[in-house]
């Protein structure tokens, strides 16, 4: 049961990462402090296995972009000492998969690795390290850095042109809501959805951070973890109400936005058509009368 409940975390942070390349290229200029032009090209490496009941699952999250820079992202909901090993294995067979072979050697290069750990501990490292013994050969570390996601605010998110990371702000409060729902704890939640997550997702189409559709899929991503997270709660009744309308309404208004640009574009093209008709006919007049 554990299993499946955290696959649906793992899930959504694949999906954030299917969306336009322009927001995906933000993420990672975000995540590993890289200037990216937001047109780069991304291709995706992701590999399979089958669980236990044979379904095939994707297992690891490698991006490469331009064709040449690769990074590995594993999201992460609790604190796992061994997930050093996986993040090595998977950077190890991308390397394999894609050597660089020379006359007389070859070269193994690894993806720039990252953790992100979804809810907080106060046992979390900055960073893991696997001390590679080559013996005679030398000696390496390995290292991953880790990214405590409960401690970025709402500002540095936004900032760091990381908002398609928002649906997982309502982690904040599962722990406090799980110990009791009073009034305050409710309005807390309301304020983090409309004001934070809702207002973050709106803030990031109006100066281009992301598009009208990566909000439309947000927004579903959200809802579905807050459904997961919240909803079963009796005392989220009037929430659950507020949600929806919240939710469904800024995708409307979203895409009346999105009209209204296409409609600008619209019209600025006709117009400059209707320039180029009237410069060839002034130009034709001009043939005639010389």
């Amino acid at each position: 049961m554990a299993e499946s409940i955290y696959q649906i975390y793992d899930k959504i942070f694949k999906k954030i990462l299917t969306l336009s390349s322009k927001a995906v290229i933000n993420l990672i200029n975000g995540l590993f402090d890289t200037e990216y032009p937001t047109d780069s090209e991304i291709t995706y490496n992701w590999t399979e296995f089958e669980d236990d009941e044979l379904r095939k699952v994707l297992a690891d999250t490698i991006i490469t972009i331009n064709g040449c820079h690769c990074y590995h992202m594993e999201a992460q909901m609790t604190i796992d000492e061994d997930i050093i090993f996986r993040v090595f294995d998977y950077g190890y067979q991308h390397a394999c998969r894609n050597n660089q072979k020379e006359k007389d050697s070859c070269c193994l290069v690894f993806p720039e690795p990252k953790i992100i750990y979804l809810c907080a501990d106060n046992s979390m490292p900055e960073q893991y390290t696997l001390k590679l013994d080559f013996r005679n050969q030398g000696y390496f570390e390995y290292k991953v850095s880790v990214l405590n996601y409960q401690e970025i605010s709402m500002e540095e998110l936004n900032n760091k042109k990381m908002v398609i990371l928002i649906p997982f702000s309502l982690l904040r409060l599962r722990n406090a809501l799980k110990r009791d729902r009073t009034p305050e704890k409710l309005f807390q939640l309301k304020t983090l959805i409309q004001d934070g997550i809702i207002g973050s997702i709106n803030k990031n189409v109006k100066v281009g951070n992301i598009t009208p559709e990566d909000a439309r899929r947000l927004y579903r991503l959200t809802h579905k973890l807050y459904d997961h997270l919240y909803a079963h709660y009796s005392e989220m009744e009037e929430l659950n109400e507020m949600t929806d309308e919240s939710l469904m309404l800024d995708i409307d208004i979203i895409e009346k936005e999105h009209e209204k640009e296409l409609e600008e574009k619209d019209r600025i093209i006709a117009e400059l058509e209707k320039q180029v008709i009237d410069l060839k006919k002034q130009i034709e007049e001009n043939k005639l009368n010389s």
